[in-house]
């Protein structure tokens, strides 16, 4: 048999700086804007914290060298294990909508506002369900791939979108105060829950000396390029920025050269998009995957863990169609509280548990 695919350190580096900050790319600024105002950033910052903490939490599990599964296991027993990959690949499906449907409204605005857009994303669950059927840990070639490729694709899309923005804009700073800024993280939750993404991916990390701070410090660095977009996002559009949905494929728009080049700034952004089509994805693997540690990895059981996931929400993206700035908002105000326990909470506990030890048996 060979030996089951592990993700190198270099390729979690890649995910984590590269990949995992792109769902905060598309309706997150508008929404921070709308919240927070110009003290956007603060919110971002906040909220970016945790999740760095989080991200330092879930990688130094990776150290025991257990799953996820094995970890609540040799805690709690097979029944809880069992338990806990359900609950937690249920907060997976339900931490999908939101970037699934993004995606879905991205493409259909920025690319193909002409054609159906149900029938123009039905391409996108084919390749889900082709993905869910894989295991997670063999994905580390695509961080390796897509992680220069964003990285690239961005830098030239801040290059273009720098000469426009007006930063002042941003002064003065807490002028919306506590509140504002708290508000902004509550409301933007939903876009933060990388510390969970780690969770079944633990027992498939190359662990070596120093990896959870060098992660920590990777999703950092991605974290402060999504700081410098906000920045120059609500400094090109200030007091409209609520409303400017889809932000990395505007900003670069108004770069004076493309009046003489043409629109030299789709490039990137088809760059970006084919990134964002992965990460958009992957809350669906992860919870393919613990579906497969909690109940068995056979190729009938896989596709029918893949067929249940990307049935049920294609039919939830299909029935709410048309709903989703409702289904937005109740969950940004109602359920916010579920993605900071799992993606922040959820980690730090795991680190607090210790291998159940074996009864004695009575002489």
């Amino acid at each position: 048999m060979t030996a089951p695919a592990k993700v190198a350190p270099r390729q979690l580096l890649f995910f984590l700086a590269c990949l995992a900050p792109l769902s905060k790319l598309i309706l997150l600024p508008a929404q921070l804007a709308a919240e927070a105002k110009n003290d956007l950033w603060l919110s971002a910052l906040c909220s970016l914290a945790v999740e760095t903490a989080a991200v330092f939490a879930a990688v130094l599990l990776s150290k025991r060298s257990l799953s996820f599964f094995a970890l609540l296991e040799r805690a709690f027993g097979r029944l809880a294990a069992v338990c806990g990959c359900i609950v937690l690949s249920l907060f997976f499906l339900f931490a999908a909508y939101v970037p699934l449907f993004e995606q879905k409204l991205m493409v259909q605005s920025v690319f193909y506002d002409t054609l159906p857009s149900d029938l123009l994303f039905a391409p996108f669950f084919l390749i889900s369900v082709y993905f869910c059927l894989k295991p997670l840990g063999c994905f580390g070639r695509i961080f390796d791939l897509l992680g220069p490729l964003t990285a690239i694709a961005f830098f030239f899309l801040i290059l273009f979108s720098a000469g426009e923005a007006d930063l002042s804009a941003l002064a003065p700073v807490g002028i919306t105060g506590a509140r504002g800024v708290f508000s902004g993280v509550l409301r933007t939750t939903a876009w933060f829950f990388d510390g969970a993404l780690l969770l079944p991916l633990l027992g498939k990390i190359e662990y070596k000396k120093g990896l959870a701070w060098k992660s920590a410090a990777a999703y950092g660095a991605g974290g402060a390029a999504v700081l410098l977009f906000l920045a120059l996002f609500y400094g090109i559009f200030q007091d409209i920025a609520p409303v400017q949905f889809f932000a990395f494929s505007k900003t670069a728009k108004y770069f004076p050269a493309i009046h003489l080049l043409g629109r030299i700034d789709y490039i990137f952004i088809y760059a970006m998009a084919l990134a964002m089509v992965f990460a958009s994805l992957f809350p669906m693997l992860s919870a393919a995957e613990l579906l497969k540690q909690a109940f068995g990895e056979s190729k009938p059981r896989c596709l029918l863990y893949s067929l249940l996931l990307n049935g049920a929400i294609a039919a939830v993206s299909t029935v709410l169609s048309f709903s989703f700035p409702a289904a937005e908002r109740f969950i940004t105000r109602t359920l916010f509280w579920i993605f900071p326990l799992f993606g922040a909470a959820l980690p730090a506990l795991l680190l607090l548990l210790r291998e159940r030890l074996p009864r004695r048996r009575s002489r």
